[in-house]
């Protein structure tokens, strides 16, 4: 909060205001005099009484209640032969500031704070001067110290909404709303509306798409997953749009497939095949007894999951190709021999 205060620009006609944590001066000339004041430290910080919660139908309520803050800067006044160099130390008390934060989602599915209401109030401020002037200043104190709190008072609101609608919204555009996972396929994990808020939980509602190239979309005909539980912190929940979205982006991308050839086919499969599928070509066809056994797996179509409360299931669609012939013959001549297990 005071971090985004100093960081808004300085109101006009506050005595010596500059920028928290500036390394220089920051000042004015005019003719042969100049001012200034820098080198702003927060002394202390107290938030007696903060909260946050959610505020339907799509707000963020932040709320701070009699919280404090000391701060002490410096301030240098060269006019001619008028010096005067010193610092300030000041204090805010009674600091009630109440905000609302609307979370929406822009055009590319990104979170964004559209709007931010305000409502801010230091009920006491306290003033102390060291340096060259110091008599003058505590003299003029009353004044300087209304006039410092009036300014502040103007200040806060403005500072926030500054952080929020400029800061924060910078910081989520470099939030990244597509993500590669492999060199095959992609995730898009956009928003798909706007949050939705309801006293107890904060509603996100991602896309969770797979794709292969950026421009293929699958329709959605999933059932929308529904959270009754609100005990644990963060729960996450996937219909059966996010599993299906990744075996089409396989699909598409042409990775769901296998080859088996040589020592890599299992002993007792091939046994198994030899003596039984194939018996009957070797009959035929004796020559072919010690051909090379190859085999190959191909989806068909994209693997299809449903989910249900009984269970999980995967339906799977393929062919086991085994292309083989004699060792005097090449193997591009030889007949496919598709086999489809029952």
């Amino acid at each position: 909060l005071w971090a985004a205060l100093a960081a808004s620009p300085a109101p006009a006609g506050l005595p010596f205001a500059s920028h928290a944590g500036a390394g220089g001066a920051r000042g004015s000339t005019a003719g042969m005099g100049c001012s200034g004041a820098g080198r702003v430290k927060v002394t202390d910080l107290q938030l007696a009484l903060s909260d946050l919660h959610f505020q339907p139908p799509q707000h963020l309520a932040f709320s701070i209640t009699n919280g404090s803050i000391s701060l002490r800067f410096r301030r240098q006044l060269l006019y001619w032969f008028f010096y005067d160099v010193g610092s300030i130390n000041a204090s805010a008390e009674g600091v009630n500031i109440r905000t609302l934060l609307k979370l929406s989602m822009d055009k590319d599915g990104r979170l964004k704070i559209s709007n931010i209401s305000c409502n801010a109030a230091i009920a006491r401020m306290q003033t102390g001067f060291t340096g060259t002037l110091r008599k003058v200043y505590e003299f003029l104190s009353t004044f300087l110290t209304t006039g410092m709190r009036f300014l502040l008072n103007q200040q806060l609101c403005p500072a926030l909404q500054y952080a929020g609608r400029v800061q924060l919204n910078s910081l989520l555009d470099t939030v990244s709303v597509r993500s590669p996972v492999d060199e095959h396929i992609s995730i898009d994990y956009s928003l798909l509306s706007h949050p939705v808020v309801s006293p107890d939980t904060l509603d996100l509602d991602f896309k969770g798409m797979f794709y292969h190239r950026w421009n293929e979309t699958l329709v959605n005909q999933a059932v929308a997953p529904v959270i009754e539980e609100t005990e644990r912190m963060v729960y996450v929940a996937f219909s059966e749009y996010f599993f299906n979205s990744a075996m089409d982006a396989y699909y598409r991308a042409g990775v769901l497939s296998m080859e088996i050839a040589g020592e890599e086919v299992p002993k007792d499969l091939e046994v198994l095949l030899r003596a039984t599928f194939f018996g009957s070509i070797f009959m035929l066809s004796p020559a072919v007894v010690d051909a090379p056994l190859k085999l190959v797996l191909q989806v068909l179509a994209p693997p299809l999951w449903t989910i249900k409360p009984s269970g999980t299931s995967v339906s799977v669609a393929a062919v086991l190709t085994s292309p083989w012939c004699p060792s005097t013959t090449r193997p591009s001549s030889s007949p496919a021999w598709p086999w489809m297990p029952g």
